[in-house]
């Protein structure tokens, strides 16, 4: 059984040599993520060049993710590395302390607008979770608390405010140059930290055109303002390409007991809008050292798919665990198992709708025909853009679709998709009369079919054209008009 659900790996020093690439793709990693919050300019071109040589040498389809920092809300220094603090003590957040300056009592904080963001009675969330402090006070650059949950505090750790609420902008001055640095890279998809409004969507997607890059825009999921309102959410997914439910933030940010329930969500509403979306953070965290994941991880990894995500996504794991090919494996075979569950393989999905647009038509037609009619082996889709086969992978079906195109930017972008293989192939340069017959013996030549098995086809009248999917065909290999 051919795994439909999709693996993001994050680089990292654990894979950052050839071999371990080329061991990586062939474990089934389909997408990498390139971390802007770390690394050089230089670093990410390398990694770059050397993922698209690789992926080339095995003839692999893998698609590369660039990923924002985003803003850093951070506390800064302490003089001594790290402090220990105790429930009940009184601790100041000051955005004038010098920023090593840090001790028991007080530390900096290099997001300054923090004291402006805040009110008395909320809790600050330092370390992701892991200690609370209620603020008592605002008194000018100073946010004053008390500790409700202590523990060690060390340099540079991330504060978040319960609830949401913080103002910082999605796009920093470093986040707008790693755009250019994006562009420069070719990266097919890139990730948005914190955004807060669908317009922080659409402004990075203006100023990735601007510097030349077509990739699509992944909203990363993770302030609670933006699952608060549903109207919200629902304009950010449809704003971007794909989202990402960044599991982290968002879950000190809302709380664990609420995260499950908000996942399964995301993962509806992005499926029902038409847009690909990732599940990530932690997903097999102990395999940072573990040769093996926790059946806890395993559960996580396969209840992301039988709720329809696209991929699931490798952090820490992959980009400096000791096992990063082990992980890759590991993952995919839970993937695979959970997909041979009978629910994910069925779908209603917009039966009872009506559609506005001719590809979708198509593509929804030929996913019915696809569900329920018995002897189909394949689904082949001619496309220009990916469109049309985004549309089939929203509806849950156990066939695999097989996505033929020429352009090589809409192959990298199919790796994302659920249950979409992506292979070059160019009507254009073919005779009308032959379109059928040579997309058919691609997949003969592959072994995925053979003669006298029935797929489904659909293309468009004018090959060449976005958007101009209009045709649907059931064909016999072998046999083809």
């Amino acid at each position: 059984m051919k795994r439909r659900t999709k693996i993001v790996t994050t680089l990292g020093p654990a894979t950052d040599n050839e071999n371990a690439l080329r061991e990586l793709f062939i474990a089934g990693a389909n997408v990498v993520r390139m971390n802007f919050s770390h690394g050089s300019a230089d670093d990410h071109l390398k990694r770059t060049e050397m993922v698209r040589r690789v992926a080339k040498e095995i003839g692999h389809n893998v698609a590369i993710l660039g990923d924002l920092q985003g803003p850093k809300i951070r506390i800064a220094r302490f003089k001594n590395t790290k402090v220990e603090v105790k429930q009940g003590q009184p601790f100041v957040f000051d955005g004038k302390l010098e920023n090593d300056a840090g001790n028991e009592k007080q530390v900096g904080i290099d997001y300054k607008e923090l004291p402006n963001d805040c009110k008395v009675g909320d809790i600050l969330l330092l370390d992701d979770g892991r200690l609370e402090f209620e603020v008592t006070a605002i008194d000018g650059s100073k946010v004053i608390t008390e500790v409700i949950i202590g523990g060690q505090l060390s340099n540079n750790k991330g504060i978040n405010l319960k609830g949401g609420g913080l103002s910082a902008p999605a796009l920093t001055n470093k986040d707008m140059e790693d755009i250019k640095l994006a562009a420069q890279m070719g990266v097919d998809y890139l990730a948005v930290s914190f955004p807060r409004t669908a317009e922080d969507i659409r402004f990075a997607e203006k100023l990735a055109r601007a510097a030349g890059s077509n990739a699509g825009i992944v909203a990363k999921i993770e302030r609670a303002e933006t699952v608060s309102c549903d109207e919200t959410l629902d304009e950010i997914i449809k704003a971007s390409s794909a989202v990402m439910v960044a599991r982290g933030d968002l879950g000190v940010e809302i709380g664990d007991a609420e995260l499950i329930g908000v996942q399964k969500k995301i993962i509806q509403r992005a499926r029902a809008l038409d847009r690909a979306v990732i599940t990530a953070t932690q997903m097999m965290e102990s395999m940072i050292t573990n040769a093996i994941p926790t059946r806890a991880e395993v559960f996580d990894v396969a209840n992301a798919v039988l709720d329809g995500t696209d991929a699931v996504m490798l952090s820490a794991e992959t980009a400096m665990g000791e096992h990063p090919i082990r992980v890759v494996e590991a993952m995919s075979r839970v993937c695979i198992g959970a997909e041979r569950q009978k629910s994910t393989q069925i779908s209603g999905h917009r039966v009872e709708l009506q559609w506005t647009e001719i590809d979708e038509t198509i593509a929804m037609a030929a996913m019915f025909a696809a569900n329920h009619l018995s002897d189909i082996k394949a689904i082949v889709c001619l496309t220009e853009s990916g469109s049309t086969p985004l549309l089939m992978s929203r509806i849950r079906s156990g066939m695999p679709i097989y996505a033929l195109t020429r352009l090589k930017e809409t192959k990298r972008k199919m790796a994302l998709y659920r249950g979409v293989e992506a292979i070059s192939f160019d009507p254009t340069v073919l005779a009308r009369h032959d379109v059928n017959r040579l997309a058919v013996d691609e997949l003969v030549k592959r072994d995925v079919v053979k003669e006298g098995d029935l797929i489904l086809l659909t293309k468009g009248d004018h090959m060449g054209i976005l958007g101009g999917t209009n045709a649907l065909k059931i064909l016999k290999v072998g046999k083809i008009v």
